[in-house]
């Protein structure tokens, strides 16, 4: 999986799935190291770890689907059971509590327990080292167990590891010793050289510890497997390692060499029982913050920022070159005797850079990176990449008892998008893969991690600052014969205050949906208005088909998304008008209306006929993302969406002409149609008879000659529909296959409009920036469990010869 230096044999590359043909199937084995929070008594509930493990492979299958589809069922999660080594220091700290003989009393619980000396007593305790054989153990058990299985037969891929607030320290004292274990076997080196001896610090007090076997922790036994990646979560390994340190000063952490190419310390900034890696390796780094983890929601393929340790050295040159003379300045090559830095090793490596001629500090900054990354800090440093990554945390969490958020930051990890996101950009590098490439190999999965270009102009950068993307790209329906002319409009702002003028735009297509693979066809500059209009070329035209399109701002990586469908003549449809036949209550801003009953079931039964499903709304496309995240909220089939362009006079007349022009330009029949009364007289312009027009609400004598009324609701409805077509056949299976079918899922950002009904689910990095509106979600309609959806979303469209209006944005920008 690795580019340029993989660590497994090729055949295991999830980079190139659909040209090889591989034994297993599974290409990646996750191995989840689970020991609980700090806080759990005894050995934890067996049945919660696995719960735990299965949620966070529901949550990766998830986002697999919707953004990684390379990685879709390739990768495998096993569980091993950590040995619960922070029981009894718990045990023994709440006997120590001032108020531990009166249970009635509050405080015998909150604020008296000091959560960062738990793991600290843990490590000292006799039988700790016991504990990381017994992982070793377990480890290498759950790897056998899963190569004979049937899913590991044949299995040549790699192995990561995750382990959580306890199974973390665990685990990476594990990966020192099955290092250390490693290193001895390929070289004689002398025992005395803590240089080379990862499990140093590991062996304090051996003699002290009468209960252990000093074979068993001189030698706990090393891991059967390569270790790839290793991730943490909430780990609170750094507070350990001070420690460490602490009681033995000659042995630096930089020393420990973990047997795997990167360690990820994940963690929520409020988590107490986390803490930062990087300050160890190299003091400096407490003066950066942690990186910040993308937003899923918004950035589902990453946002563009390099996690590469020589970025971060270049991008902060005032703190890594704080102890530069000035450039005009005379340099002098350091030695030992003039070095005075105190910081280790890191007043060489400062000094080593000055010993060179520079007329610049901006190659100061350059050779000072290639030296760092070269020389003794990639050596010291874990990995290529940052250690510490934070993640979104609400602050609505700092009311909460610091004694409660072990339990609610430890459940959120395995549920968390944001980790899932972040986990799968790691195996299947992704973020390794240039933008420019997917332009000529179809191969390589598109990301928007590539290093962001700069503006054309000089006021954008000014222009939008503290506003967020409101961008649109219009879903678009055409035929193989005509013009398929995509458009996308780039705004900041929740009301459209910021147009982007001047600016690239990246556009891609999915061409092959079921492969996950982005391809780059074209890069264009925005108008005045902020509008990118691209019209396919002939050699590139897409026959019949669903096809996601994305638009993508080289400038700041943000994105919007839609679908292009290529539909044959003469195919029919069904329209729906949001408003008029979905809402059961009046939202002028889309602040979340209630549904009505059924109405979900019936547009589903039309989808399940092989009809084409329209959605029309006479709102103003600004507000498409609040219409799509209702959508997706009640688990409305997918389809194509189309809004008015910017506020009009007369919406009624938009769609008339929406409509009539779609019909003439892209030969569709439309079948029937729903809404309300304001709809009547559109839909009859377009010659549909009152058979075939369905109006929900009560009757009216004026027209009830001209439609139905469903003044029964829409479960009466479905209920003649169902007897009606039951000798009426289905469509064919070649018009079938054009449809997508399935529901707006995770990249119609769902959540945005989510009712915060359980704590955990605050706690989920899934939550987008609060809504505009406290008022709750109304109760979802009970048509379609969330494991049947299918992800997507739809948009807006628009452009000549092809017919749409408004855009559907997915999750890219905050209201």
């Amino acid at each position: 999986y690795r580019l340029g230096r993989p660590r497994c044999v090729p055949q295991s590359s999830i980079d190139g799935l659909e040209d090889m043909e591989t034994q297993c199937k599974t290409h990646v084995l996750l191995l989840v190291m689970h020991g609980g929070n700090i806080l759990d008594t005894a050995g934890g509930d067996p049945g919660t770890k696995a719960g735990d493990a299965t949620t966070l492979s529901s949550v990766l299958e998830k986002v697999a689907r919707a953004h990684f589809q390379a990685a879709a069922e390739h990768v495998m999660i096993k569980l091993v059971a950590c040995p619960a080594v922070c029981a009894e220091a718990f045990s023994l700290v709440s006997n120590l509590n001032p108020y531990s003989y009166d249970e009635s009393c509050v405080s015998s619980s909150v604020d008296h327990l000091p959560l960062a000396a738990l793991p600290l007593l843990a490590i000292a305790a006799p039988h700790y080292q016991d504990a990381v054989a017994t992982l070793i153990t377990r480890a290498n058990q759950a790897y056998h167990s899963f190569l004979v299985s049937q899913d590991g037969q044949g299995f040549t891929g790699q192995v990561c590891v995750m382990g959580d607030c306890v199974g973390g320290v665990l685990c990476f004292d594990a990966l020192c010793f099955s290092s250390s274990s490693s290193s001895s076997q390929r070289q004689h080196s002398s025992p005395s050289s803590s240089r080379n001896n990862s499990t140093e610090s590991l062996k304090v007090g051996v003699d002290l510890r009468p209960g252990s076997s000093s074979s068993l922790i001189l030698n706990p036994g090393r891991f059967d497997f390569e270790v790839s990646e290793c991730f943490l979560l909430g780990c609170p390994l750094g507070l350990v390692l001070a420690m460490r340190r602490t009681v033995l000063p000659a042995v630096q952490v930089s020393q420990l060499r973990p047997a795997c190419t990167q360690i990820f310390n994940l963690f929520y900034p409020s988590d107490p029982s986390a803490s930062r890696l990087e300050p160890l390796l190299e003091p400096l780094f407490h003066k950066l913050p942690p990186f910040p983890m993308p937003r899923y929601q918004r950035y589902p393929l990453g946002d563009g920022r390099c996690t590469l340790i020589a970025d971060s050295i270049q991008s902060h040159p005032e703190v890594f070159l704080e102890a530069e003379p000035s450039p005009g300045a005379p340099t002098v090559p350091p030695s030992p005797e003039t070095d005075s830095s105190g910081r280790g090793g890191g007043g060489g490596r400062r000094a080593s850079v000055t010993s060179v001629d520079s007329e610049t500090s901006f190659c100061s900054v350059g050779r000072m990176s290639s030296t760092i990354t070269n020389s003794e800090f990639s050596s010291s440093w874990w990995g290529s990449k940052r250690l510490d990554y934070a993640l979104y945390c609400p602050d609505v969490l700092t009311s909460f008892p610091t004694v409660a958020l072990p339990h609610l930051f430890h459940a959120s990890y395995w549920e968390s998008t944001d980790v899932a996101a972040f986990l799968l950009r790691q195996l299947i590098r992704c973020d390794s893969v240039k933008a420019q490439e997917a332009d000529s190999k179809d191969s390589a999965p598109f990301s928007p991690s590539s290093p962001r270009e700069k503006w054309l102009r000089r006021r954008t950068h000014v222009k939008l600052r503290n506003v967020t993307g409101n961008h649109r790209v219009n879903d678009i329906i055409a035929t193989e014969e005509g013009p398929q002319t995509l458009v996308g409009r780039f705004m900041y702002g929740p009301l459209d205050m910021v147009t982007l003028t001047g600016e690239k735009v990246d556009i891609l297509l999915m061409t092959q949906p079921q492969s996950g693979r982005w391809v780059h066809f074209d890069t264009e500059v925005t108008t005045s208005s902020g509008r990118v209009v691209y019209t396919i070329p002939k050699s590139k035209k897409l026959a019949t088909g669903v096809y996601p399109i994305k638009m993508m701002v080289k400038g700041d990586q943000t994105s919007a998304e839609a679908y292009l469908t290529v539909l044959p003549r003469g195919m029919e449809c069904v329209v729906f008008s949001i408003d008029g036949s979905f809402a059961a209550s009046v939202s002028i801003m889309g602040s979340d209306p209630k549904v009505r009953p059924g109405a979900v079931d019936v547009v589903r039964h039309w989808q399940d006929l092989g009809y084409l499903i329209i959605y029309i709304t006479g709102r103003p496309d600004m507000q498409k993302q609040r219409v799509v995240s209702w959508l997706s909220q009640h688990n409305f089939p997918q389809g194509m969406i189309f809004f008015s362009e910017g506020l009009v006079h007369d919406p009624l007349r938009q769609k008339t002409i929406f409509l009539r022009n779609l019909v003439q330009e892209c030969h569709i029949k439309i079948n029937s149609a729903y809404g309300s009364m304001k709809d009547i007289s559109v839909y009859n312009m377009l010659g549909l008879s009152p058979s075939q027009i369905y109006i929900v609400g009560r009757p009216s004598k004026k027209y009830q000659n001209q439609c139905q009324f469903l003044s029964d609701g829409y479960a009466v409805h479905l209920s003649s529909l169902q007897f009606g077509h039951r000798t009426r056949p289905k469509k064919t299976s070649s018009v079938r296959m054009v449809l997508r079918k399935g529901s707006f899922g995770l990249s119609a950002k769902p959540d945005f409009l989510c009712k915060r009904t359980h704590l955990r689910r605050t706690m989920s990095v899934q939550h987008p920036d609060p809504p505009c509106t406290p008022n709750p979600k109304p109760e979802r309609a009970q048509s379609q469990p969330e494991s049947d959806q299918d992800p997507g979303g739809g948009g807006g469209g628009g452009g000549h010869g092809v017919w749409g209006r408004a855009s559907i944005h997915r999750g890219d920008a905050t209201p």
